[in-house]
């Protein structure tokens, strides 16, 4: 694969239209529209394989939700994720890639720590470098419940970003993450982030792009749009690449 697509980072929020290999662990720590925190351990991460030179699978276990407030806390729901790549060129070649994605999410959530239904999401996302060390991204994404579509309603998601190749090592992104709803209890409502984040990643000068590598990353959603259901969002991971 490191052939056949660019080698950016996977970013912090919005999904990876690369093919790769990984297990991302993962924590994230927000407040909700009420300002109380929550905490996600595990944060609805996982990790991944690639089959053949065209498809990912990714299995992406439950977090546990710890609130802090007077809700139960539990385990969040779980998720099953397939990518197909379409098109990609290596930095030699335009750099550029586009994928296709879907994923079923189940209601596997305890102590209402989850949806009251599972749900399907379909997506399409690319990137495109535009300099040996910068690169935009974007994905659009649509969410169906598969039931209860009056109290969940359903979603569009559209995700956009930019990342710099600052040192050998250290990357820096700045992403968009906008949601739309249609339907439920929060019918023509957005809600928008900014997520600036930051990559280090330890990989020794000799190692062959094939060899196993860490990446540390760390970011912050902050809410841009009067209507959020949470804010000040900080995610912190660490991935395992092979």
């Amino acid at each position: 694969m490191v052939a056949l697509q660019p080698t950016w980072p996977t970013p912090i929020v919005e999904t990876d239209p690369r093919m790769t290999q990984y297990y991302r662990f993962a924590f994230s720590n927000q407040y909700t529209s009420t300002g109380t925190q929550a905490v996600s351990y595990g944060n609805a991460r996982g990790g991944g394989i690639v089959a053949w030179n065209r498809v990912e699978f990714d299995f992406l276990p439950p977090p546990y939700l710890q609130h802090n407030s007077t809700a139960a806390d539990g385990f969040g729901d779980s998720s099953v994720f397939v990518k197909a790549r379409i098109v990609s060129a290596n930095a030699d070649h335009g750099n550029y890639i586009l994928s296709a994605s879907g994923s079923h999410t189940f209601a596997t959530g305890s102590a209402k720590n989850g949806a009251l239904t599972d749900c399907w999401l379909a997506q399409l996302a690319g990137g495109k470098g535009l300099t040996k060390r910068i690169d935009v991204e974007s994905a659009l994404n649509g969410g169906l419940p598969t039931g209860k579509i009056a109290t969940q309603g359903r979603t569009i998601g559209w995700n956009a970003l930019t990342q710099v190749h600052m040192t050998p090592r250290t990357w820096f992104e700045l992403e968009n993450n906008a949601t739309f709803y249609f339907a439920g209890s929060h019918d023509g409502k957005m809600q928008n982030f900014i997520t600036p984040g930051v990559f280090y990643i330890y990989k020794r000068k000799e190692w062959e792009p094939a060899h196993p590598y860490l990446v540390f990353d760390a970011g912050m959603q902050i809410a841009t749009s009067r209507f959020h259901t949470y804010n000040h969002n900080t995610i912190a991971e660490m991935r395992i690449l092979f």
